[in-house]
């Protein structure tokens, strides 16, 4: 039984100690024979994007040639042509994975010390005759504190001299290539950045006459008006495309043969209810590479994926969302399906105006997962069947709900006992904490809306309550019941839990003197529309109903 290496990504150092490793090496074969100038893949995080890149840098660089003992046991020696290729390419293999600044000053930076790395790696380059005293001035020139003109060009230029050495065009491989795009969006200076990028990967990919190929990893697809401008020989494979479906993630066999290796197998349906559930195009029940090798290796059932981001993207932009799409995250909670329409590719400077943006970033990040795909109407719109992807994707939004409320002066889980035990007072007091707490952080936009405040606060809360109550009531929200649309119910489902219908109401200064007024017309309304008929109708004892009037006034709030 083999050592589970945890997070090692270097396959080199896999293969040589005989690490637990699954063999991905038919995605060589797959990239090789496609013929695409430039390769671009997304996959969500954690799922051997870099492992794969790794393998692929060993594989082509003739820094490793004769190395055939590394791939000798793998699926590509199989295949006679692909041994003659090994180790025959000059190889550029760089990472911004690690390009997290909080200024495009220093996001820069990072990327020109990339840059600086591989040129120190090529020093040998120097010596000898194969560039002229221009270009020794041009290589002396790169490093840390160079302009952003010389960046720009750099790769281009190593390519260059690379290819002269080697009298063979240049295999360029650039992993996590969004990183620095997504620090950009979340610092505020994505503009200033996204220029200096798109000049770069234009020089690299786009102008490069000394390129045989390249292939670049990310979590997300950024559009190609943002930093692909003119690249038109870009192939760009989503979750949803049908290449390199198995290269990424392992496949439910795969799974089931390593639980049987280290003596596992009766835990195949649980792991499969935590950690299966990815879709990448046509192939589904791909299981997250990371949480079954910690699996593997600890043999409990943790959140593994989810503990390795802080999620402060998708955390925020939900948070601020629109009323309809905390509606939807309802749906999703509760274990529905939604359907979108929304453009796969990310804008990140509209993922404040345009809604259905964060669907794109949800399913490129993992969080979701695609049931179905339709092209719909004369212009072939696509329209995407989403659901949470499996257990321990449904727990990172169980935790980033519970974060919107857990400050120190935020009693939220004391509200939630209150209203089971029906304590009216502790409710108020609680409840006035949390919306204190709360409420700004519910609204959206430069000019925030007292009128809109609450509606966002609402649909807040009842994500909240879906997660405290998970599993002991169906919360259900703007329900039809008797004459009209309920707020918020509480459907038990234990014979000894009472069922509770909410009503919120803003109050209205044109009809009502003070909240008190508010809350009484919150109760009134739940009796004269008979929100109470599907409860009754679905066999709830009319004693066992509670009604709530919630009654705001800015931040304040009173609960009758």
């Amino acid at each position: 039984m083999k050592t589970i290496s945890i997070g090692k990504q270097d396959f080199e150092s896999l293969i040589e100690n005989e690490y637990f490793f699954i063999d991905k090496s038919d995605f060589i074969d797959e990239w090789w024979a496609g013929g695409d100038d430039i390769t671009l893949i997304t996959r969500p995080r954690r799922f051997g994007k870099t492992l794969n890149m790794s393998m692929l840098n060993c594989f082509f660089s003739n820094r490793y040639h004769n190395r055939a003992d590394l791939f000798e046991n793998l699926n590509i020696w199989k295949k006679e042509k692909y041994r003659k290729l090994q180790g025959t390419y000059p190889v550029i293999f760089m990472s911004f994975a690690s390009v997290k600044e909080n200024t495009a000053y220093g996001a820069k930076k990072q990327i020109k010390a990339q840059i600086t790395k591989v040129y120190e790696e090529n020093k040998f380059l120097l010596s000898g005759n194969i560039l002229s005293e221009n270009e020794k001035n041009f290589f002396n020139r790169v490093n840390i504190d160079m302009e952003d003109v010389d960046a720009s060009i750099a790769l281009n230029e190593l390519c260059s001299y690379l290819n002269r050495y080697y009298e063979k065009k240049v295999i360029i491989l650039l992993d996590e290539y969004d990183t620095p795009m997504q620090e950009a969006y979340v610092n505020g200076y994505w503009d200033e950045f996204t220029s200096f990028v798109r000049n770069v990967f234009n020089s690299t990919f786009k102008t490069n006459k000394y390129l045989e190929r390249a292939i670049m990893t990310g979590i997300t697809r950024i559009s190609k008006e943002s930093v692909f401008s003119d690249l038109n020989n870009l192939n760009v494979v989503t979750t949803t495309s049908k290449e390199y479906e198995t290269s990424f993630g392992f496949t439910e066999s795969e799974v089931f043969d390593a639980l049987d290796s280290y003596g596992l197998s009766d835990k195949k349906q649980e792991v499969k209810m935590w950690y299966d559930g990815f879709v990448f195009g046509t192939q589904s029940d791909v299981y997250n590479p990371w949480s079954i090798t910690n699996y593997l290796d600890k043999k409990v059932l943790r959140p593994y994926w989810a503990a390795t981001s802080s999620n402060n993207l998708v955390n925020a932009i939900i948070q601020k969302s629109s009323a309809n799409i905390k509606t939807m995250l309802e749906k999703l909670i509760k274990g529905e399906s939604i359907e979108v329409n929304f453009d796969e590719q990310i804008v990140f400077n509209q993922l404040d105006s345009e809604e259905n943006a964060i669907w794109s970033l949800l399913l490129a990040g993992g969080y979701v997962k695609t049931d179905k795909v339709e092209y719909r109407g004369i212009l072939l719109e696509p329209w995407y069947t989403l659901s949470i992807t499996n257990r321990e994707t449904l727990s990172v939004f169980a935790v980033m709900v519970k974060g919107w409320f857990s400050s120190q002066s935020v009693h939220y889980n004391e509200f939630v006992s209150a209203l089971l035990r029906d304590n009216l007072k502790e409710m108020n007091i609680y409840m006035n904490d949390i919306s204190l707490s709360t409420f700004s952080n519910f609204d959206t936009g430069n000019h925030p809306s007292k009128k809109m405040q609450p509606e966002r606060f609402y649909h807040g809360f009842v994500l909240g309550l879906l997660v405290e109550l998970m599993g002991r009531y169906d919360i259900k929200s703007n329900g039809e019941s008797g004459y009209g649309r309920y707020d918020i119910m509480l459907v038990p489902l234990k014979d000894n839990d009472n069922a509770i219908i909410i009503e919120f109401k803003v109050m209205d200064t044109d009809s009502e003197k003070t909240l008190n007024d508010t809350a009484d017309a919150a109760l009134n309304q739940i009796e004269e529309k008979a929100y109470d008929t599907e409860l009754l109708n679905n066999g709830v004892e009319k004693n066992r109903i509670k009604h709530y009037g919630f009654a705001f006034s800015g931040k304040k709030v009173i609960i009758k």
